[in-house]
C-alpha cells in the first residue's frame, strides 16, 4: 500500500518506520526529525529492532494514497484535517488518544476508521526511535460491525509484522481506553509519578474515580462499557506499565501543551450533554489548564499559544 503517516512523532514515526518494512511510507513530520530521516532513514531500537527508509516531509503536498494514519496530537487534530483535504485516500485510520475520528469525519470526505495502539514509543533523537514496548494496534469502523477496508488495513499492519486487530466494537473499545487514560495520565501528570504509583491509595482511588466516572458517561452516550470492565481495564494496564511515565507526564515534564481536553475535557463535556456529574475529571482537567496557563503553553480562557512561544519552540505530534 502507499502510506501517508501524518504526525511523525513518537508512535507516529516508530508506526511508519514498521509499516515501511513492507509499504511505500511518506512520514509527515518537523524539523529536525525529517531532514535525518531523509538522510539515513529510521533506526528502531528497544522491543523491536529494525531499520527502514521512508520517505519524510514537513508539509504534505495532496499527494494521493491508499492510507492516511493520522498520528498527530489530539489538538492538532482539526489542522491536520484541514492539510489531509488536499489529498485523496481511499481510507483514513486514526491512532490517537480522544475520540479525535470524530473531527477527522467531520472534516473529510474519506472514510474514517476508529483505531487504538498500545505500543510504547519515545523518540531518542532524530532519525531514531525506541520501542519501549509491543502491543498492538486495534482498528475497526467508527460505529462498530465490519468494514472491508478495515480488513484490508489490518492485513496491510499485519504484512508489516505489527501486532493487529480488526474489531468489531470500536465504540467499546474507544470509550475503555478514554475511561483508562482518564484515570491514569491526569493523576500522574499532576503527581510526577510513574504509572506504578497508581497500584496503591491515595493514587489508585483517584483514578479509579476518573475512571468509574467515564465509564457512566460512556453509558449515557449509548455504549455498554461497565464500571467491572473499565476499572479491571485500568488495573490491567497500570500493572503492565509500571515503570512507564505516561505521555501526558512527559509534556509536563518537557513543559509542553497535554492532551486534557481531549481526554478529562471530553469526560466533562459529554458529561455536560447529558447532566451528569464529573467532579473528579472536571478537577483534574482544571488543574491541568491551570498549570498549562501558568507554564505559558495554553492561553488564559483556554486557547493554545502559537507553537514559536512556548518553552521548547515546539509543539510535539
Amino acid at each position: 500500500m502507499d502510506v501517508l503517516v501524518f504526525g511523525a512523532g513518537s508512535l507516529g514515526t516508530l508506526v511508519g518506520a514498521l509499516l515501511a518494512r513492507a509499504h511505500d511510507v511518506t512520514l509527515v513530520g518537523r524539523d529536525p526529525h525529517v531532514s535525518r530521516v531523509r538522510e539515513g532513514g529510521v533506526r528502531v531500537s528497544g522491543a523491536v529492532e529494525a531499520r527502514t527508509a521512508p520517505a519524510a516531509t514537513t508539509k504534505y503536498d495532496g499527494s494521493a494514497a491508499d492510507l492516511a494514519v493520522v498520528a498527530v496530537k489530539s489538538f492538532d487534530t482539526a489542522a491536520a484535517a484541514d492539510a489531509l483535504g488536499a489529498g485523496s485516500f481511499e481510507v483514513v485510520c486514526s491512532l490517537q488518544n480522544g475520540l479525535a475520528e470524530e473531527t477527522l469525519a467531520a472534516r473529510l470526505d474519506a472514510p474514517v476508521l476508529a483505531g487504538t495502539a498500545t505500543y510504547g514509543a519515545r523518540l531518542v533523537e532524530p532519525g531514531h526511535v525506541e520501542c519501549t514496548g509491543v502491543g498492538r494496534v486495534v482498528l475497526g469502523a467508527r460505529s462498530g460491525g465490519t468494514d472491508p477496508r478495515a480488513e484490508r488495513v489490518g492485513k496491510a499492519f499485519r504484512d508489516a509484522g505489527i501486532e493487529t486487530l480488526v474489531a468489531s466494537d470500536m465504540p467499546r473499545r474507544l470509550w475503555e481506553k478514554l475511561a483508562v487514560n482518564a484515570g491514569v495520565n491526569a493523576v500522574t501528570a499532576l503527581a510526577r509519578v510513574e504509572n506504578g504509583a497508581l497500584t496503591d491509595d491515595p493514587g489508585r482511588e483517584l483514578a479509579r474515580r476518573a475512571t468509574r466516572e467515564t465509564a457512566r458517561v460512556a453509558r449515557a452516550e449509548g455504549v455498554s462499557l461497565s464500571n467491572r470492565r473499565a476499572l479491571s481495564a485500568l488495573d490491567e494496564v497500570v500493572t503492565a506499565t509500571e515503570a512507564n511515565r505516561s505521555s501526558m507526564l512527559q509534556d509536563v515534564d518537557d513543559e509542553k501543551r497535554t492532551e486534557v481536553d481531549a481526554i478529562n475535557g471530553t469526560v466533562v463535556e459529554r458529561a455536560e450533554r447529558h447532566r451528569l456529574d464529573v467532579p473528579t475529571n472536571r478537577t483534574l482537567a482544571a488543574l491541568l489548564r491551570t498549570w498549562e496557563v501558568g507554564r505559558g503553553v495554553r492561553k488564559a480562557g483556554g486557547g493554545s499559544v502559537p507553537p514559536e512561544s512556548t518553552s521548547r519552540g515546539e509543539s510535539r505530534q
